[in-house]
């Protein structure tokens, strides 16, 4: 990669996942100038992270994508957009300082991460986010023999479960919040999509043996020093598990700082696109789970149209409108059947931290009306992370939106910020 101060582009893709990889390869087919940005040292984002004894399912269908990149795609690998330095132009970060990044056409393809509720116990060593402990043990961490609960809602469950599984982990209890009839509701919804099918079926048969219950989920984790057992609320009933790891995450949720910084308009929490994937600022586009959490074929689709639109293809962009509806009905299927229980608002106890960063307290956050009013007297959201790990838990239990985003939106370097 040279180290030029600045770098101009036809289409600038910011996210190296599935949507950007997309919209990347679709843009440098039209001829134009296109650079594909990314805070891995690889493509793929987090869904089709690669790394030691990666055997993941989706390895090929990345490598199949990321190799149709012609050379002439100028890829930043291990950077990162912090600010944008003026209208067309970005700043970001990576190990040797900072770059300029100007566009005439921005494609948004940030995807999203892991929401996480707080519960007493939460923040023990080796309780951690369900794709979080598949991203490590796929970049060398050892799970071989080790007693692993999985927790949280959604279908990332049991692929995470059958991926740990065959890398030598015990799968001692997959809990989910769902019911039977959600799950079944789901399942039926799925007859338009023969290749979900077939993927749950593989699941299924990889799990066999492993207890999955539904209407569960975790109320405390204990240990000393780390994680020793986890007790589980089932069917109303408690019990306890021991393990020696709990991965547990609640869904997804869209990484939409950027998008809000540069002043594009969220609604519910997404990202709002026309039938182009443009955002409400002009020649800014969004792909993939900002504008809706609905898994690889859908971010594919959103970017290639995001990629050709932002090229000036639009007729050819038109063509893959059919196949986007039939991707988007599944986001609603997904939406529907894993909605939060309301009595998971419950579980956290009066000294259960809540911001892991500034060490704030479920208790001191109850006296608080606003997201502005608790980050004002607690430091709330004001720690590392920015509120990506608070931020979505206290929308969820106390109905707070965060109200502003300010720049750098990663920490980044004084140096930088100069």
């Amino acid at each position: 990669m040279s180290r030029d101060s600045e770098s101009r582009f036809d289409v600038l893709v910011i996210g190296g996942g599935p949507a950007g990889i997309a919209a990347a390869l679709r843009a440098a087919e039209c001829g134009v100038r296109v650079g594909i940005v990314d805070d891995n040292p690889a493509l793929g984002g987090q869904i089709w992270r690669t790394g030691l004894g990666n055997a993941h399912g989706d390895d090929a269908k990345r490598k199949m994508w990321s190799s149709r990149l012609p050379p002439e795609v100028m890829a930043f690998y291990g950077t990162r957009v912090f600010d944008q330095a003026a209208a067309g132009k970005l700043l970001a970060e990576d190990a040797d300082g900072v770059r300029e990044l100007c566009y005439a056409n921005l494609v948004l393809a940030t995807g999203a991460r892991e929401r996480f509720l707080p519960f007493p116990g939460w923040t023990l060593p080796n309780v951690m986010g369900a794709g979080g402990l598949q991203a490590m043990v796929k970049c060398g961490l050892p799970i071989r023999g080790k007693r692993v609960v999985i927790a949280g809602t959604g279908p990332l469950l049991l692929a995470v479960a059958a991926y740990l599984q065959k890398q030598g982990a015990e799968i001692a209890f997959i809990c989910e919040p769902a019911s039977w009839s959600s799950l079944a509701r789901f399942g039926s919804g799925l007859v338009r999509y023969p290749g979900k099918i077939s993927e749950g079926l593989r699941l299924k048969k990889a799990l066999a043996g492993i207890p999955l219950a539904t209407k569960c989920w975790p109320v405390a984790a204990h240990g000393a020093q780390a994680l020793e057992s986890v007790t589980i609320s089932r069917a109303g009933k408690k019990e306890n598990v021991s393990c020696d790891c709990l991965a547990c995450g609640f869904h997804l949720v869209p990484n939409t700082e950027l998008q809000a910084l540069l002043g594009c308009r969220i609604t519910g929490g997404y990202v709002q696109v026309d039938e182009f994937q443009q955002t409400s600022v002009s020649r800014i586009f969004c792909a993939g789970e900002p504008t809706g959490i609905g898994g690889v074929e859908s971010a594919l689709v959103e970017g290639e149209i995001a990629g050709l639109a932002a090229a000036g293809q639009a007729a050819r962009a038109r063509q893959l409108f059919g196949k986007r509806r039939k991707t988007r009905r599944f986001t609603t299927i997904l939406d529907q059947a894993f909605r939060l229980r309301p009595e998971l608002k419950h579980l956290a106890s009066a000294e259960t931290i809540v911001c892991r960063c500034e060490d704030v307290s479920y208790s001191r956050l109850q006296e608080q009306q606003s997201w502005r009013a608790a980050k004002l007297h607690t430091r709330c959201g004001m720690g590392l992370c920015q509120g990506r790990i608070c931020g979505p838990a206290t929308e969820f239990l106390f109905g707070w939106k965060q109200d502003s985003v300010r720049p750098p939106i990663f920490p980044a370097r004084v140096a930088s910020m100069g």
